[in-house]
């Protein structure tokens, strides 16, 4: 990765989730910090803004202390925020929260435990993010609009297409002329590109 980003002069980085598998980070002090962001990315090339996303893994630790900027401190790279937008000039990008959309974490969480602080009430939260991400989508003047989130919408991948993001989401994608959704989750690499409204789905 230090290579390509070398190659390719990079701006920065952006992560598609599940930061800090497999469970999150359960506090400030974790090690897995050290261990899976700071000491891994110590290419010179990867010096740079990382803009990270919230993944299903992410909610199975003390999910607040990825919003912390006591990790910011820590390494100025790190930047993690529930639903934000970037604007990159020609490019906006606007980071989702899609954690909290799918059913099967709150009815069957197999044995899991979820951090939900900050979510519930689950649909007041996840309509919130909707109607604000539909807003936004509508006042950008960029050329470019990408939406990232942690789970799949268009997927041949083992975990499949997330409905509940695909009856949602996608709708606002389609509506306000998104260009592309990047996504991680499945761990596979993926471009889908849908011939009917033109949005790129791309898995990495």
């Amino acid at each position: 990765m230090g290579i390509v980003g070398e190659k390719l002069n990079i701006d920065f980085v952006i992560s598609t989730g599940d930061n800090f598998y497999k469970d999150g980070l359960n506090g400030v002090d974790d090690p897995a910090f050290y261990d899976s962001f700071l000491n891994v990315y110590n290419a010179s090339s990867l010096q740079k803004q990382w803009y990270n996303v919230l993944g299903n893994h992410d909610y199975r630790g003390d999910v607040e202390v990825q919003l912390s900027p006591i990790l910011t401190n820590l390494d100025r790279r790190w930047l993690c925020l529930r639903s934000y937008i970037v604007n990159a000039a020609i490019v906006e990008f606007f980071f989702v929260d899609t954690t909290p959309f799918v059913e099967e974490y709150f009815t069957n969480p197999k044995e899991h435990i979820y951090d939900w602080k900050g979510v519930l009430p689950r649909q007041a939260y996840v309509s919130s993010i909707l109607k604000d991400l539909d807003l936004a989508l509508k006042l950008s003047k960029a050329k470019w609009k990408m939406v990232v989130g942690h789970h799949t919408i268009k997927t041949a991948g083992h975990h499949g297409v997330t409905h509940e993001l695909e009856k949602q989401l996608l709708p606002i994608l389609k509506e306000n002329n998104v260009d592309l959704y990047l996504n991680g989750h499945d761990h596979c690499l993926e471009h889908i590109i849908d011939t009917v409204s033109g949005i790129h789905f791309l898995t990495s």
